[in-house]
């Protein structure tokens, strides 16, 4: 439905994905990614109703820029020697929606319990083991990217060429820092860089030409 009414061309009310990424249809006032599209649909339950509204895509549309700060943050956090969070049953609750009948808002509302956790370490004011760190990091990958299918990307309603830029001179800023690590045989670095980016979902290859980056 759009704006409670059925969606129909008859009605005038007809959107295409087309027009949710180009944000051409009257009724939006802005252009929506498709990680946004699908977000939003994963929050209703397959079987119900899904009503499309403007207000409705924004709100999906922050929401999910929190879970892709959340999983941001979740790369860098730093291990301690014990723990004052538990990450104790997130993956069965999780496994436990999928269960009732595909439930993946229960699933996201499960995530983003998960990711309370993941800023009280990433804020100081909580600690985790690293072998927590790598669960939570476990939980994420399979829940979030895996099945329901959110990647990363550069959510807004900026053009995506554009809104890309930044992305692009930040890695080849590091890029950058890796190679003159690398002329001066300093591998430590090199390899640190190159790490890290992994654990952050980078594949780096390097090539006689330098090196190039992908996202898993």
């Amino acid at each position: 439905t759009i704006n409670g009414k059925k969606m129909g061309k008859s009605l005038g009310n007809f959107i295409t994905l087309d027009e949710f990424f180009s944000g051409s249809h009257p009724l939006l006032t802005q252009p929506y990614s498709p990680m946004t599209i699908r977000f939003f649909i994963l929050q209703a339950h397959y079987r119900g109703t899904v009503d499309f509204s403007n207000e409705a895509l924004q709100a999906s549309e922050k929401a999910l820029g929190r879970m892709q700060e959340g999983y941001r943050r979740l790369q860098e956090l730093t291990p301690s020697e014990s723990s004052t969070i538990d990450v104790k049953g997130i993956r069965e609750k999780c496994y436990e929606a999928l269960d009732d009948d595909m439930n993946t808002p229960v699933v996201i509302a499960h995530l983003f319990d998960a990711l309370r956790l993941v800023n009280s370490v990433k804020d100081g004011k909580a600690t985790a083991m690293q072998e927590d760190i790598d669960e939570l990091k476990s939980v994420f990958d399979t829940f979030l990217v895996d099945i329901l299918g959110i990647r990363p990307e550069i959510v807004g309603g900026a053009d995506n060429a554009d809104a890309m830029k930044p992305f692009k001179k930040a890695m080849e800023l590091i890029l950058d820092i890796r190679a003159k690590a690398k002329g001066a045989k300093d591998w430590t670095t090199s390899d640190l860089i190159r790490d890290r980016l992994a654990e952050a979902g980078f594949v780096i290859k390097d090539t006689k030409d330098g090196a190039e980056w992908s996202v898993k």
